[in-house]
């Protein structure tokens, strides 16, 4: 007669232990792990960790000293393109002087209010009409400026570096302010100063009968040159900027500085008076030690 799966002897584990003692969840045997192989487990769960990429700080050199816009061009390629700078400024104060010479009467009145009165005289025919030209030439130029630093802008931007472009912004702002600066201060200052001047020299002995194309070459030279040297602190903050030039240099050399500035006083002003040569002078000294504090502000 067969046995009963009750009367079955189960043999016993050599280490004490019942072979047909019920298995855990993880396939061990009464809390039993069977050994499993560490290198294989290890290997099929390791990651590659990748080191981290260098951070590029918007004011590191290597990244100010890029030129995005590089782009290589032949000898004939900048003289084309510098050809179509230069034709689309040349339409710009064509533009500008044409109406400019349409409404050239009111400028002509503007620019004759600091003749005090003076009887201002036609001494050859048509002397009016070209004098008319000239003033509508200046005024044009004027108002064609921006759009001709920007052609200039443009020619030269694919060739700067980033921190040459941080500038230039400031710069053309900076400029484009101090030049109208220079011209309010000529027309309120220097030309009223230099026409009284001559005005009292000589009116107890001579008529004030001055020549139209005379006088309006005389108010536009010395506005120009003042909205010109207006320009000195300009010049200070991009050497400053570039580190050519630090704020002290600056101010060590302030005895060459006010001996400059009154042989450009003497040599940019069209009069021969002191006073205005005094004027334009102190302005470029004054200019010169706020470019001066500018440049001492940005820490340079």
């Amino acid at each position: 007669m067969a046995p009963t799966p009750q009367q079955v002897s189960r043999p016993t584990n050599t280490n004490g232990k019942n072979p047909q003692a019920p298995l855990n969840g993880n396939g061990s045997v009464n809390g039993y792990q069977p050994a499993t192989s560490t290198r294989a487990k290890s290997s099929s769960t390791a990651t590659v960790i990748k080191p981290p990429e260098p951070q590029i700080s918007p004011d590191d050199d290597d990244y100010l000293n890029q030129i995005p816009d590089e782009v290589e061009m032949s000898l004939f390629d900048h003289l084309e393109e510098l050809r179509q700078r230069l034709f689309y400024s040349l339409i710009s104060v064509v533009i500008g002087i044409v109406v400019c010479f349409i409404a050239v009467k009111p400028i002509v009145q503007i620019l004759k209010v600091p003749a005090q009165g003076v009887k201002l005289l036609q001494l050859a025919p048509g002397e009016y009409f070209f004098v008319s030209i000239k003033v509508a030439g200046y005024s044009g130029l004027l108002v064609a400026s921006p759009f001709i630093i920007f052609q200039i802008i443009q020619f030269v931007l694919p060739g700067l570096t980033l921190r040459e472009r941080r500038i230039l912004g400031p710069v053309f702002l900076g400029s484009t302010f101090l030049f109208l600066i220079g011209l309010v201060f000529a027309y309120l200052a220097i030309v009223p100063a230099a026409l009284t001047f001559f005005i009292n020299y000589g009116s107890d002995v001579v008529e004030q009968l001055w020549s139209i194309a005379e006088y309006f070459e005389f108010v536009l030279k010395l506005l120009l040159v003042t909205a010109i040297a207006f320009q000195v602190p300009i010049i200070q903050i991009v050497l400053g900027i570039l580190g050519i030039v630090s704020s002290g240099k600056m101010l060590s050399i302030w005895r060459y500085v006010l001996m400059g500035a009154a042989i450009l006083g003497g040599f940019l002003t069209p009069s021969t008076d002191p006073l205005t040569q005094s004027l334009l002078g102190g302005a470029i000294v004054f200019l010169y030690f706020g470019g001066v504090g500018a440049v001492k502000l940005m820490g340079k």
